[in-house]
């Protein structure tokens, strides 16, 4: 499935925030929708690749997708 073919319902600007406050963001966001519900989160800490990865794996929630566009790190969330 591509991301085009998926339904944001939310989206995150998380562009020069260092680790942790992308995560914390999202966790924020999370909080705030409905199961099954997908946020976009952009993101510049190159950190923040293994940060999503380790905090879809703690919470439950599923990381749809994790890619690099130029300076920019664009994750996909959906919500458990």
């Amino acid at each position: 499935m591509t991301d085009a073919a998926i339904q944001i319902d939310q989206e995150l600007d998380a562009r020069n925030l260092n680790c942790p406050l992308p995560i914390l963001r999202a966790k924020k966001t999370l909080n705030k929708m409905a199961s099954g519900e997908v946020v976009k989160i952009i993101a510049t800490d190159p950190g923040a690749v293994k940060d999503f990865e380790s905090f879809a794996s703690q919470t439950g929630n599923e990381l749809l997708s994790s890619s690099e566009e130029g300076e920019e790190f664009h994750f996909l969330m959906k919500k458990a």
